[in-house]
Protein backbone atom coordinates (compact mmCIF):
# COMPACT_ATOMS: atom_id res chain seq x y z
CA UNK A 1 0.00 0.00 0.00
CA UNK A 2 1.41 3.40 -0.89
CA UNK A 3 1.71 6.23 1.60
CA UNK A 4 -1.10 8.09 -0.19
CA UNK A 5 -3.42 5.07 0.04
CA UNK A 6 -2.55 4.59 3.73
CA UNK A 7 -3.30 8.26 4.42
CA UNK A 8 -6.56 8.09 2.48
CA UNK A 9 -7.62 4.96 4.35
CA UNK A 10 -6.69 6.45 7.71
CA UNK A 11 -8.69 9.61 7.02
CA UNK A 12 -11.76 8.13 5.34
CA UNK A 13 -14.99 8.19 7.29
CA UNK A 14 -16.82 5.04 6.20
CA UNK A 15 -18.98 2.26 7.54
CA UNK A 16 -16.74 -0.56 8.70
CA UNK A 17 -13.07 -0.20 7.86
CA UNK A 18 -11.68 1.12 4.60
CA UNK A 19 -8.25 -0.15 3.74
CA UNK A 20 -7.84 1.83 0.53
CA UNK A 21 -11.32 3.09 -0.32
CA UNK A 22 -13.60 1.52 -2.89
CA UNK A 23 -13.84 2.74 -6.49
CA UNK A 24 -13.81 6.37 -5.39
CA UNK A 25 -17.24 5.67 -3.93
CA UNK A 26 -16.33 6.88 -0.45
CA UNK A 27 -15.30 10.51 -0.23
CA UNK A 28 -13.69 12.26 2.70
CA UNK A 29 -16.12 13.70 5.24
CA UNK A 30 -16.11 16.47 7.79
CA UNK A 31 -17.15 15.70 11.36
CA UNK A 32 -20.50 17.50 10.96
CA UNK A 33 -21.78 15.50 8.01
CA UNK A 34 -20.13 12.18 8.88
CA UNK A 35 -23.26 10.48 10.26
CA UNK A 36 -25.42 11.38 7.25
CA UNK A 37 -22.65 10.49 4.82
CA UNK A 38 -21.98 7.17 6.57
CA UNK A 39 -25.67 6.25 6.34
CA UNK A 40 -25.76 7.22 2.65
CA UNK A 41 -22.57 5.24 1.98
CA UNK A 42 -23.90 2.19 3.80
CA UNK A 43 -27.13 2.35 1.77
CA UNK A 44 -25.16 2.78 -1.47
CA UNK A 45 -22.96 -0.17 -0.57
CA UNK A 46 -26.00 -2.31 0.24
CA UNK A 47 -27.51 -1.41 -3.14
CA UNK A 48 -24.28 -2.51 -4.87
CA UNK A 49 -24.41 -5.80 -2.94
CA UNK A 50 -28.05 -6.34 -3.91
CA UNK A 51 -27.22 -5.69 -7.57
CA UNK A 52 -24.31 -8.13 -7.46
CA UNK A 53 -26.33 -10.81 -5.65
CA UNK A 54 -29.25 -10.52 -8.07
CA UNK A 55 -26.90 -10.84 -11.07
CA UNK A 56 -25.19 -14.01 -9.84
CA UNK A 57 -26.70 -17.45 -9.32
CA UNK A 58 -23.75 -19.21 -7.72
CA UNK A 59 -21.30 -18.68 -4.89
CA UNK A 60 -18.37 -20.52 -3.37
CA UNK A 61 -19.08 -21.83 0.13
CA UNK A 62 -16.12 -22.46 2.45
CA UNK A 63 -16.54 -24.86 5.37
CA UNK A 64 -14.07 -26.70 7.55
CA UNK A 65 -13.79 -29.79 9.70
CA UNK A 66 -10.88 -30.75 11.93
CA UNK A 67 -8.86 -27.85 10.57
CA UNK A 68 -9.26 -29.02 6.96
CA UNK A 69 -10.95 -26.39 4.73
CA UNK A 70 -13.29 -27.33 1.92
CA UNK A 71 -15.02 -25.26 -0.77
CA UNK A 72 -18.10 -25.99 -2.82
CA UNK A 73 -20.05 -24.23 -5.53
CA UNK A 74 -23.65 -23.60 -4.39
CA UNK A 75 -26.71 -21.85 -5.74
CA UNK A 76 -27.57 -19.06 -3.31
CA UNK A 77 -30.13 -16.37 -2.53
CA UNK A 78 -30.04 -13.37 -0.20
CA UNK A 79 -32.74 -11.90 2.00
CA UNK A 80 -33.83 -8.35 1.18
CA UNK A 81 -31.99 -6.90 4.18
CA UNK A 82 -28.82 -8.89 3.30
CA UNK A 83 -28.68 -10.34 6.82
CA UNK A 84 -29.00 -13.92 5.57
CA UNK A 85 -27.69 -15.94 2.65
CA UNK A 86 -29.48 -19.16 1.71
CA UNK A 87 -28.41 -22.37 0.01
CA UNK A 88 -29.62 -25.97 -0.26
CA UNK A 89 -27.56 -29.12 0.07
CA UNK A 90 -28.23 -32.82 0.46
CA UNK A 91 -27.72 -33.95 4.05
CA UNK A 92 -25.40 -36.75 2.84
CA UNK A 93 -22.66 -34.35 1.66
CA UNK A 94 -19.29 -33.39 3.07
CA UNK A 95 -20.39 -29.76 3.36
CA UNK A 96 -23.40 -30.73 5.50
CA UNK A 97 -21.15 -32.91 7.69
CA UNK A 98 -18.64 -30.08 7.96
CA UNK A 99 -21.40 -27.66 9.01
CA UNK A 100 -22.57 -30.09 11.70
CA UNK A 101 -19.01 -30.07 13.05
CA UNK A 102 -18.36 -26.30 12.72
CA UNK A 103 -21.09 -23.91 11.59
CA UNK A 104 -18.69 -21.01 10.88
CA UNK A 105 -18.58 -20.39 7.12
CA UNK A 106 -17.50 -17.98 4.43
CA UNK A 107 -19.31 -17.48 1.13
CA UNK A 108 -17.74 -15.68 -1.83
CA UNK A 109 -19.86 -14.13 -4.58
CA UNK A 110 -18.20 -12.38 -7.52
CA UNK A 111 -18.80 -11.19 -11.05
CA UNK A 112 -15.45 -11.94 -12.68
CA UNK A 113 -15.42 -12.95 -16.30
CA UNK A 114 -11.85 -14.26 -16.50
CA UNK A 115 -10.74 -11.16 -18.42
CA UNK A 116 -7.84 -8.79 -17.80
CA UNK A 117 -10.43 -6.04 -17.26
CA UNK A 118 -11.55 -7.89 -14.12
CA UNK A 119 -8.63 -6.25 -12.32
CA UNK A 120 -10.46 -2.96 -12.80
CA UNK A 121 -14.11 -3.96 -13.08
CA UNK A 122 -14.78 -7.11 -11.05
CA UNK A 123 -16.35 -7.10 -7.61
CA UNK A 124 -15.94 -9.91 -5.09
CA UNK A 125 -17.78 -10.18 -1.80
CA UNK A 126 -16.97 -12.56 1.02
CA UNK A 127 -19.67 -13.02 3.64
CA UNK A 128 -18.68 -14.53 6.97
CA UNK A 129 -21.11 -15.89 9.49
CA UNK A 130 -22.74 -18.93 10.99
CA UNK A 131 -24.85 -21.44 9.06
CA UNK A 132 -27.81 -23.39 10.38
CA UNK A 133 -30.55 -25.52 8.91
CA UNK A 134 -33.84 -23.67 8.52
CA UNK A 135 -36.73 -25.39 10.28
CA UNK A 136 -40.08 -24.30 11.63
CA UNK A 137 -42.34 -21.50 10.47
CA UNK A 138 -39.69 -19.46 8.62
CA UNK A 139 -38.70 -22.36 6.36
CA UNK A 140 -41.46 -21.99 3.77
CA UNK A 141 -40.90 -18.24 3.32
CA UNK A 142 -37.13 -18.62 2.96
CA UNK A 143 -37.51 -21.65 0.70
CA UNK A 144 -39.90 -19.59 -1.45
CA UNK A 145 -37.27 -16.85 -1.72
CA UNK A 146 -34.64 -19.40 -2.74
CA UNK A 147 -36.93 -21.07 -5.30
CA UNK A 148 -37.96 -17.71 -6.78
CA UNK A 149 -34.30 -17.17 -7.70
CA UNK A 150 -33.73 -20.81 -8.73
CA UNK A 151 -37.04 -22.21 -10.04
CA UNK A 152 -35.14 -24.97 -11.86
CA UNK A 153 -34.02 -26.30 -8.44
CA UNK A 154 -37.46 -26.54 -6.83
CA UNK A 155 -37.67 -30.35 -6.90
CA UNK A 156 -34.15 -30.61 -5.50
CA UNK A 157 -34.77 -27.94 -2.83
CA UNK A 158 -37.98 -29.61 -1.63
CA UNK A 159 -36.55 -33.15 -1.55
CA UNK A 160 -36.68 -34.71 1.94
CA UNK A 161 -32.99 -35.60 1.62
CA UNK A 162 -32.02 -31.92 1.25
CA UNK A 163 -31.66 -29.17 3.82
CA UNK A 164 -32.24 -25.44 3.41
CA UNK A 165 -29.47 -23.60 5.23
CA UNK A 166 -29.17 -19.95 6.14
CA UNK A 167 -26.01 -18.08 6.91
CA UNK A 168 -26.52 -15.32 9.47
CA UNK A 169 -24.04 -12.83 8.05
CA UNK A 170 -21.78 -11.09 10.54
CA UNK A 171 -19.70 -9.19 7.99
CA UNK A 172 -19.19 -8.61 4.29
CA UNK A 173 -15.71 -7.98 2.86
CA UNK A 174 -16.15 -6.24 -0.49
CA UNK A 175 -13.23 -6.04 -2.92
CA UNK A 176 -13.05 -4.35 -6.28
CA UNK A 177 -10.96 -2.21 -8.57
CA UNK A 178 -7.89 -4.30 -7.76
CA UNK A 179 -7.22 -4.29 -4.02
CA UNK A 180 -9.80 -1.75 -2.89
CA UNK A 181 -11.43 -3.41 0.12
CA UNK A 182 -14.33 -2.37 2.33
CA UNK A 183 -16.01 -4.06 5.29
CA UNK A 184 -19.70 -3.86 6.07
CA UNK A 185 -20.62 -5.16 9.51
CA UNK A 186 -24.18 -6.40 9.87
CA UNK A 187 -26.17 -5.72 13.00
CA UNK A 188 -26.44 -8.73 15.35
Amino acid sequence: MTKTNRDDAANASVIGKARTGIWGFFAMNTESDAHTDEYDKEQGLKERLKALFSSQRFAVLATQKDGQPSTNLVAFAATEDLSQLLFVTPRATRKFSNLASDAHVAMMIDNRQNLVSDLRDAMAVTATGVAEEVVGPEKEALLGLYISKHPFLETFARAPSCALLKISVKMYDIAGAFQNVMELKMMP
